[in-house]
């Protein structure tokens, strides 16, 4: 009886490890080399968008907020980029609105002339699923759904375009 407790425990434990392993991997997703995680959200604009449906496209999926200063100054360049490359090359700007406010980010877009999608992650579901702690981050994922480079914080203009120029390849 008492080795039949024994093997229970055990067989419990290794069952907790391995959860805890699985779960611990997942958190580390999404990374380099992965698939970026599917995801449907509504625009500023009140269109939905969806990550699946640019299948094809490389996209630039960046998470940002109104009130954050390296997202402000990263702002122009990005709409210089999507101006220069928006028949190749799509950008999501996920804005974190569990931690800002509509109005705000409305606002962000019309004085910086911000031209792509604009989307509302009001749940902080894809924030969290992209395991996005700092602002701005940036997801770099290629014609395949790979995510092939991330960019936490802001980069000179000529690094961020020589990074599109990369997705491209």
């Amino acid at each position: 009886m008492k080795k039949q407790w024994v093997l229970a425990v055990v067989l419990c434990l290794a069952l907790l490890t391995v959860i805890q392993q699985l779960t611990t991997a997942n958190k580390q997703l999404p990374k380099k080399g992965y698939t970026a995680p599917a995801f449907t959200l509504t625009a500023l604009n009140g269109q939905t968008y969806s990550l699946d449906s640019l299948h094809g496209k490389p996209v630039l999926i960046n998470f940002w907020a109104s009130w954050c200063e390296p997202c402000q100054a990263e702002a122009p360049e990005f709409s210089r980029l999507y101006g220069q490359y928006k028949d190749q090359i799509e950008i999501l700007a996920v804005n974190v609105t569990s931690k800002d406010r509509v109005d705000d980010a409305q606002n962000f877009v019309s004085k910086y002339h911000i031209p792509f999608p604009v989307l509302l992650d009001a749940k902080a579901a894809v924030t969290e699923t992209y395991n996005i702690a700092a602002i701005p981050t940036t997801y770099f994922v290629d014609r395949n759904g790979i995510i092939v480079d991330r960019l936490v914080g802001t980069t000179d203009p000529a690094q961020l375009e020589l990074k599109f120029k990369q997705l491209l390849r």
